[in-house]
């Protein structure tokens, strides 16, 4: 755990190499409702990306399959050409076919399809991080990564991720290849992939948790000591379980997202919370209650 007196929001090394910060901003929610088609007003979606970037941010979090395709499309028009200093992370394996259905699509000659598509609507000719949103069981997992593996030595890819997965498939899938990043449901309240997070720690792999805001359970009942907590520094409820986040484990990299300017300079302002070790003890036995 972070010293309390220390900044949380400081830099990830991705790959043992590459400096992100590690509060990052993930698109999901500049398309349609459900991550399903374009956005309501496709100029706020570009001036929140951009806005994002203003603001410091380093790493953004996308996937082929939000819209599909819409939410890399937003990157690249708001972006490109891209900071140097700027990540690009996105996801393959998953196929949408409407709001409501996904369909995991692991076959390798799927995975340099999809690749080469979100290369295209990225504008780009490497993509820094490119994360398997969801292993195949239909598919070894050698194979998987294999073709991962391939579009990382042609250069395609610079680093490979994982989403959703369990600590046994992490470490399997680290004596197949170099894994740079999981990508797992975690947050205040929902600490189920705590066992994936210590595998990270021990490897020294970006994890970046998705619903980094429990999806709206922040304010149900439980989350007293959350509010306390809150009131005390003048922040909201989202502002702490993010800090939250950053002082609980130094490779944790949350990627919150939203369609507001005004959430976007919120959720930003968590990374200057400095929270105590008192304020920590009291989240800590959040997940329990």
């Amino acid at each position: 755990m972070f010293n309390e007196f220390r900044s949380p929001d400081g830099t990830f090394l991705l790959g043992g190499e590459l400096p992100v910060r590690r509060l990052g901003y993930g698109t999901a929610q500049l398309t349609g409702p459900g991550y399903w088609g374009p956005p309501g007003d496709r100029q706020q979606s570009l001036a929140v990306l951009r806005a994002a970037v203003d603001r410091g941010v380093t790493l953004i979090d996308t996937a082929d399959n939000y819209g599909p395709g819409v939410a890399e499309e937003l990157v690249a028009e708001a972006l490109h050409p891209y900071r140097d200093d700027l990540v690009i992370a996105t996801k393959g394996g998953v196929v949408r076919t409407s709001d409501s259905a996904w369909h995991i699509a692991g076959r390798p000659e799927d995975l340099r399809a999809m690749c080469e598509s979100s290369l295209r609507r990225l504008r780009t000719e490497r993509i820094d991080l490119y994360q398997l949103h969801r292993l195949d069981p239909q598919v070894p997992m050698a194979e998987q990564l294999g073709a991962l593996d391939e579009l990382r030595q042609e250069g395609k890819i610079r680093y490979i991720g994982l989403d959703t997965l369990t600590a046994d498939q992490l470490e399997q899938a680290l004596s197949l290849t170099g894994i740079a990043s999981v990508q797992n449901r975690f947050n205040l309240l929902d600490r189920s992939s705590d066992a994936v997070l210590k595998v990270c720690e021990a490897h020294g792999l970006a994890f970046l948790p998705w619903f980094p805001l429990a999806n709206g359970a922040l304010t149900g009942e439980g989350a007293e000591a959350l509010a306390g907590i809150a009131e005390r520094h003048g922040a909201t409820r989202g502002q702490i379980a993010l800090a939250w986040l950053l002082h609980h484990s130094p490779v944790l990299c949350p990627t919150p997202g939203t369609g507001s300017p005004v959430h976007l300079a919120e959720n930003l302002r968590a990374g200057e919370i400095l929270l105590s070790t008192d304020d920590m003890s009291l989240l800590e036995a959040l997940a329990s209650a």
